[in-house]
């Protein structure tokens, strides 16, 4: 028949080449299988997997299910076990342990820590007590003692200093206000004329007030050039716009 003769015919012609595409696309999909709800194809249902255009089922050994993932085996093992050479064994629990959240290992008890297959209790020093780090010895001393040698031995703290566990207080005391560390004591920090305490654990202990700098040990009056202004730390001078330093003094560009 001429095709050309009956024009209208070309879009039934293409409607049923594309139901006859369809159908084969359906025929072509394997028992188990189900086709992809986005794209061409198929895919294999939970608990089998894809074997030379087939859906093979997965075997799943003892103690494990089907976890419906589309990597690796396919199966994962139940709580409690735990994969070795594809079956799953029974995780054996310690006394002192439990299994963990996930079900795949056991954690000690608190009061106990990991020893190899085992549980071992943490011994806990005179004056310390039981912490809650995963590492370490599991133990911490109380307020006033240290870590010495697996005992906690009492803090000397010296005179004019105070228990701290401030950053940089590595002995577990600091000097009071007014007082520097020096080998071991707290000796006063002597503040010189027109200078205030400075809050800072390095240096003197001492910083020169706004308008003096530092010089071999004392406070200074700053001495400005014309057009000039103390800087913004108060501890030297710069030169006003436009004019800029040169040897000393302020000169104009």
């Amino acid at each position: 028949m001429n095709t050309s003769t009956y024009p209208w015919r070309w879009p039934w012609i293409a409607v049923a080449a594309a139901l006859i595409s369809m159908n084969a696309t359906a025929v072509s999909i394997p028992e188990n299988a189900t086709s992809k709800r986005y794209g061409d194809g198929w895919a294999c249902n939970p608990g089998y997997y894809e074997q030379s255009g087939e859906c093979a089922a997965i075997l799943i050994p003892a103690n494990a299910y089907a976890d419906g993932s589309t990597f690796g085996s396919g199966w994962s093992c139940a709580r409690g076990y735990r994969e070795v050479r594809e079956a799953c064994l029974e995780i054996t629990v310690p006394q002192n342990a439990y299994l963990n959240s996930s079900g795949d290992r056991w954690e000690c008890e608190r009061g106990f820590r990991a020893n190899e297959a085992s549980c071992e209790p943490i011994i806990v020093p005179v004056n310390g007590y039981l912490s809650d780090k995963s590492y370490g010895p599991g133990w911490k001393c109380n307020r006033g003692f240290r870590a010495v040698r697996g005992d906690c031995s009492a803090i000397e703290v010296p005179q004019n200093g105070y228990l701290s566990d401030e950053l940089g207080s590595r002995q577990g005391w600091t000097c009071e206000r007014g007082y520097r560390e020096v080998d071991q004591s707290c000796v006063p920090i002597d503040v010189p004329d027109n200078g205030m305490m400075s809050d800072s654990r390095y240096g003197a202990g001492w910083e020169c007030n706004r308008g003096y700098e530092e010089v071999q040990g004392g406070c200074l009056a700053i001495t400005m050039p014309a057009n000039a202004h103390l800087n913004y730390g108060g501890n030297g001078w710069e030169c006003d716009k436009p004019f800029r330093k040169r040897q000393g003094q302020c000169l104009a560009p």
